[in-house]
Order: C-alpha cells, then structure tokens, then sequence
C-alpha cells in the first residue's frame, strides 16, 4: 500500500514536473510576449522575466523590441529631369506594440522592407538629380513620412531613413566632371583679372609717386643693375637711364624754335637789295645766342652722364679678368 503511494506521488510529482516546464516561459529584456490562448489574444502583453503559460492551449509568440538596422536593396529609377540613377538607402525603425506587430501583419519586417523600396522609388521619381546629390535631408524626411504612414498600424515606428548611396550612369559623371572643371576656369580667371586690375592700380600709383619725383626712377633702374649683377652672369646689361634722354630732348628743342617762326612779309624789290645788310646785323647776336645755348647744354648733358658712369662703378663689383697667355687677351666668352 505504502510503495503504491510512494509511486503514485512520484509520478504525480513527476507529471507536475513536466507540466510546470512546459509552461515555463522566460522573456528576455528587450522582448515583450504576446500570448494567443486557443488562437486569441490575450489582453496583457507578457513582460520581461519568468512567466507561465497553459502548455498546449497557450502560445507564446516574442517581439523584439530592439531598433532594427535593415538595409533597402538598391533602386534604379528615372528623376524628375530624365536622369538615370541607382540609389540605396537605410532604416531604422522599431516595434513599440508588440500586439500589433503580431496581429495586424503577418512579417513586420518584410513588409516594412517592401514598403521602404516603393516610397524609395516614388522619391526618386519626384525629385531631381541635384537634390538627391545635395538636398538629401529634405528628401530623408519626405521618405520617413511615406514609410511611417502605414507602419504606424503595424505597432511600428520608423526612427529614421538615410540616402546612402546615388550611382550614376559613366557618361553623366563625366559631364559633371567637365561642367566642375569649368566652373574652376571661371573662378580662376575671374581672380586672375581681379590680380591684374588690383596690379595696374598699384602700378599707376607707383608711376604717379615717380612722375613727381625723377630720382626715384634712377634708383628704381640702380636697384635693377645690383640684381641683375648678383646673379653672377656672363652677359651684363646695363640700362640707359631715360632721364638723360628726355634731358637731350630738351636741349634740342630750343634750336628748333627758330625754324618754325613765320618769316616776315617780303619787301619791295627796290628796297630788299639796299636793306640786305641791316637785318643781318640786327639778327647776329640771337643767333650767338642760338649758337651758344645747345653747346652749354651738351657740356652739361657729358657731366651728367660722367657722374651716372662715376655712381654706377660704385654700385656695382669690380670684375677681374685673367688674362690667357695664348692669346695675350680677355679668354673666351667672357668678352
């Protein structure tokens, strides 16, 4: 009697064992439970931790709570302006009703992938190739609002959509690429012209500050002998200074004056052969003083030029030239 109740409670024991782990449940934290009891829905959702169902009446189905990152396969699609690209795109969305998600869509996460691929092409319909290259968070909301739309039902909430990726055809790219080279010319002739014009104001300034004083053009023409005798060449040029130019100029111009004065009206012939003499005594001393004044002048033009040849072997180095025993002369190439 004793071993028939001692087996009894054993194998009651034994099937409230079986029973209580076969109603076990265990929800993990970022799950929630959704119970079906002979195919419908429980009202309360099963929370995180242990719980117990009916085993073979109830049925424990888990939601994944989790964001989940789902990768939208690549779209080829027409723009608005008749351009052919490929983009790819990304999601990020999660279930807030875990009853939802299971009841009113049979695979959330299929359909959530469908709906994202059609909103994707829709937007690439409506838009332009240069807002999908630039204007790509306007476009990232637009396509959230398409896709969040229905997934509000589904118990699922679209955190956010990112543009990936846009391909474009080789031949388009290469016509970008041209119309990005051109608008650097542009920009960089446009400098270029802005450096000359900025150039040509600083230059007529200097040539102003000059006009007003002739010695700084003198010293301007020194400064440029020095440099070019620091380079330390074979061939030295020297400049002729252009104050002693206009200097000559000058000078002559006074022995002109006289060629160009109207002569005085012609006398009567009678009078023209008796009056030959006294003209000419009258025109003598103007034309001593003619005569005179450009000598005057070129004595001073030969002092001037003696004093730049004596200023400019002051500036420049003294160069010694070896003589070549063959030839008793300067040696070659560097007459």
């Amino acid at each position: 009697m004793i071993e028939e109740l001692v087996t009894a409670g054993v194998a009651l024991a034994s099937v409230g064992t079986v029973y209580a782990m076969a109603a076990a449940r265990v929800v993990k934290q970022y799950e929630r439970g959704v119970v079906l009891r002979l195919g419908k829905l429980r009202s309360g959702v099963r929370g995180p931790g242990f719980t117990m169902i009916v085993p073979f009446v109830d049925r424990l189905q888990k939601v994944n709570m989790q964001i989940v990152t789902m990768p939208v396969p690549g779209q080829d699609g027409i723009t608005r302006d008749n351009v052919t690209v490929r983009v790819d795109a990304v999601i990020y969305f999660k279930v807030v009703s875990a009853a939802d998600a299971v009841i009113q869509v049979e695979d959330y996460r299929f359909a959530v992938s469908q709906m994202a691929q059609t909103s994707l092409r829709s937007i690439i319909g409506k838009s332009e190739l240069d807002d999908l290259l630039s204007n790509r968070e306007k476009l990232n909301q637009g396509l959230e609002l398409m896709i969040d739309s229905p997934a509000v039902e589904w118990g699922v909430s679209i955190d956010r959509v990112e543009i990936k990726d846009v391909s474009l055809p080789e031949t388009m790219k290469r016509s970008m690429a041209r119309q990005a080279e051109a608008d650097r010319e542009r920009r960089a002739r446009v400098i270029n012209a802005d450096a000359e014009l900025q150039a040509s104001k600083k230059l007529a300034e200097a040539a102003g500050v000059m006009s007003e004083q002739p010695a700084a053009l003198q010293l301007r023409l020194l400064q440029t002998v020095v440099a070019v005798a620091a380079e330390k060449n074979s061939t030295l040029v020297l400049p002729f200074p252009v104050e002693l130019l206009r200097f000559l100029e000058r000078a002559q111009q006074p022995a002109h004056q006289p060629a160009q004065q109207v002569a005085p009206p012609a006398a009567p012939q009678a009078q023209q052969s008796s009056d030959r003499t006294a003209p000419t005594q009258q025109s003598l001393p103007e034309a001593q003083q003619l005569s005179i004044q450009p000598q005057e002048l070129s004595a001073q033009a030969q002092q001037l030029l003696a004093q730049w040849q004596q200023s400019m072997q002051e500036q420049l180095p003294p160069v010694e030239t070896p003589l070549d025993p063959d030839f008793g002369g300067s040696k070659s190439g560097q007459d």
